[in-house]
This record gives structure tokens, sequence and C-alpha cells, in this order.
């Protein structure tokens, strides 16, 4: 069994926000080191995120599977962190980057559809995790990182993991690896506002690239095949990857505003999209987008339902906040709970969530309304936070996060306060 403390951590991690989850330590941390980890039990956590998150949330090619289990997460994140190994969120790794989640490292490889003939270009090395999950599904990885530090600490823990297929240089990933292309499939761990054309001319045609594309806080992971020249796009669901940077930040058109902090589709009125996701937030888990006339903001809310504790069923959305000007927000929402009981820790319950981070992602503070419990009709809720001042983003959770019931959210709202 997983820990009351890593069970603890793993749903503040969730409450705190996927891939830019940042939870007890600086981004400044010192990258791990290969060594003895200070949590003993990490096959036993390994396999029940495999079990309990992965496996529920569509992660079914056992090739994949398979690689998670052989790959050992905890010598990929700072040593300080190595007890959240297999918490399903992202963590700090240094330069205001992440590791990935579990859970997303792994879906991007199954949608990847590599062949163990195959070579690959990895864009954004970072810890050197998706290129260690890879390894042993294809014939070559070729990793690129455009911040020396993080390129030369992922080499070196690859190495010494002995990855020999790996193959990694410091550079800008815009830019792609032209002297080992064409490739036969690309995967894009940072998010440009669009697909690089230089990428775009070294996959192979009927090649596969996976890539988050968009704006600063609204993406879309998409999966996109060459085909006659050009890239076909399937969008897979929205997400939230720190930005890809170099050349691909310098082009970018569209620019947010950190001192006009909103929510998209906090009333939910935006249906989902055909592949079923709800426009505007991301990470979606257990959820049901629905209508009544009852609803308190327009006809439509959405429903989280969780019979299984621990196991994550919520949203998330990140957005721009700087707090050198916007020095209070008020967070509300209307909700209304269905026999919801608390999951395998005291802090398994749903609530209405934000985090605060700086301009290296780290934590700065975390609040909330709630938790909520039991069986009540649709109420409104609402409280006023003080934003750090050097807060430079935030990130707003909703759901049951690893509580059992049923939780319905409406009217969900972030508005700055005048002083």
């Amino acid at each position: 069994m997983i820990s009351r403390l890593a069970r603890g951590l793993q749903t503040r991690c969730l409450l705190w926000g996927g891939l830019v989850c940042l939870v007890l330590q600086s981004s400044n941390a010192v990258h791990g080191q290969v060594g003895l980890p200070p949590f003993s039990n990490f096959e036993t956590a390994r396999e029940r995120l495999i079990q309990d998150v992965l496996i529920p949330g569509g992660v079914n090619d056992t090739r994949v599977i398979d690689a998670i289990r052989a790959t050992p997460r905890q010598e990929f994140i700072p040593f300080s962190l190595r007890a959240d190994a297999y918490a399903d969120s992202a963590l700090p790794i240094g330069a205001s980057q992440t590791i990935s989640s579990p859970y997303i490292v792994s879906i991007m490889t199954q949608e990847l559809d590599v062949q163990a003939d195959h070579k690959v270009l990895e864009i954004g090395t970072g810890s050197g995790f998706q290129a260690a999950v890879l390894s042993p599904l294809v014939k070559e990885v070729y990793s690129i990182e455009i911040v020396p530090e993080l390129g030369t600490q992922a080499k070196k823990v690859l190495d010494a993991l002995g990855y020999r297929n790996v193959f990694t240089k410091i550079g800008d990933g815009f830019l792609g690896w032209e002297e080992h292309a064409p490739f036969d499939r690309i995967i894009v761990t940072c998010s440009p506002e669009d697909v690089p054309q230089p990428l775009v001319d070294q996959l192979v045609d009927g090649g596969l690239i996976v890539v988050p594309v968009g704006e600063r806080y609204q993406q879309t992971l998409y999966l996109m095949r060459k085909v006659d020249g050009k890239l076909e796009r399937e969008a897979l669901r929205p997400t939230l990857f720190v930005p890809m940077t170099g050349t691909a930040e310098e082009n970018r058109q569209v620019h947010v505003d950190p001192a006009r902090p909103a929510l998209l589709n906090g009333d939910f009125e935006q249906p989902p999209a055909d592949n079923g996701y709800v426009p505007g937030w991301y990470y979606q888990r257990g959820l049901k987008w629905s209508s009544s006339e009852e609803s308190p903001n327009g006809g439509h809310y959405v429903e989280f339902t969780n019979e299984t504790a621990g196991r994550p069923a919520h949203l998330l959305q990140g957005i721009a906040l700087d707090g050198r000007v916007v020095k209070r927000v008020r967070l509300s929402g209307s909700v209304k709970v269905d026999g919801v009981k608390v999951g395998l820790d005291r802090n398994e319950l749903p609530v209405i969530g934000i985090r605060f981070f700086n301009d290296q992602r780290g934590l700065l503070g975390t609040h909330w309304i709630g938790p909520f419990r039991g069986t009540r009709d649709w109420k409104e809720e609402s409280r006023v936070f003080r934003v750090p001042a050097a807060a430079r983003e935030a990130i707003v959770s909703i759901g049951l996060l690893g509580g059992v019931g049923k939780v319905a959210f409406d009217g969900i709202q972030l508005e700055a306060v005048e002083p």
C-alpha cells in the first residue's frame, strides 16, 4: 500500500494542477541524482499508479504499461521530491521546467503508436523521463533540450541507468535535429503556438507527431499525421504544458494579460467537443456535462462521480495572474453534493481550489472553498483571497479530488477585487 503521506501528497498534487503542479519545493531545487531512494516502496507505488490511475484513465497499450512499469521515475526527479515519484502529478525539475505527470506521459506515448524499428525525435528532454519510457519501445530516441543544465543532467541520468539508444543534445527544438532526420515519430513535450515547420520537414511522410499547441494557458494536445507534406490534425484533449522557448516563444503572436484574471467557460455553457472534453478546462477525469432547468447559471453544469476512493475526478484551468498588479481575487461558484464521503485520506474531498505560482513556477500558496461532503442542494460559495506579490500564474481546480460520491459545479468565476 502507498503510505498515508504519499496518498495525501497525491491528492494535493491533483488539486494544485497537473503539469505545472509544483508541490513542495522551489523550482530552483537541484535535480535528483541516481542513488538510494528516501522512499523504499517505489514498486508498490508504481503498480498502484498503473492500476488506479493509468488503466482506468484509458492507457490500454500493454507495451506502454510495461514501459512505465520498467522506468524508475524516482531517478528523474529532485531527490527531495522522490516520495512523490508515483503521484500522478508534474513536479519541478529546475529552470522553470517540470517533469510531466505519469498519466500524460503514458497517453502521449500511447497516441504516438511507436514500433520497434522506429526512430523518434523528442523536443524537450527535460528530466529525461519521457525518453526513458520510449527507449524500450523503439530503435532510437533523439532528444533535444534548450536549457543546458537540464540537458546535461538528463544525459547523466540516462547514461547511468543504461539507456544506450537515447541520444541527447543541447539546442533549440524549434529547429529539430536535421542530421538524423527523417524521423518516424516526433513527440513535443512543451507547447508552441503552432508546429514549427522544421519538425514537419523532418517527419517521414505518413509519420505521426504528438504535440500540445495553442496559447499559453489554453492548449490542445494533437495527434498529427503527415500526408503529402502536410499535417492532418486530430484534437485529442485540452492540456497545459510549459511553453516552448527559444524561436517558438519569439514568434508567439498571442499574449495573455496577467492583470486581468478570468476563467473560460466557468458556467459550462459551451458544450463538450466531439472528443467529449469540456472547452477551457483540462485534465478532465470522471466528469459528465449535464443539463437542468435548476442549474444556477444557464442550463448546464458539470458533475463528477466516483465510487473508488482516491481515484482522480477533476477539472483544472491555468491563468496568468500578476500579483504586483492584482492584490486580491474573488473565487466563487455554486456546488451541489450527493452522498459525498472522504476518500483514502482526510484531504480527499471536493473543493474549489486555487494555487499561486511565481515566475519560476514555484508554489507560493494554496487556498480553497470547502471542503464539501454529505448531501445538499445547490449553494453559491464565494471567498476573497490575497494574491502573493510574487505570483505570476494560478491554477483553479474543481472536482471530487479523491473523494467518493457525486458533486456538481456551476458558475465558477475568478475576478480581481479592488484594494
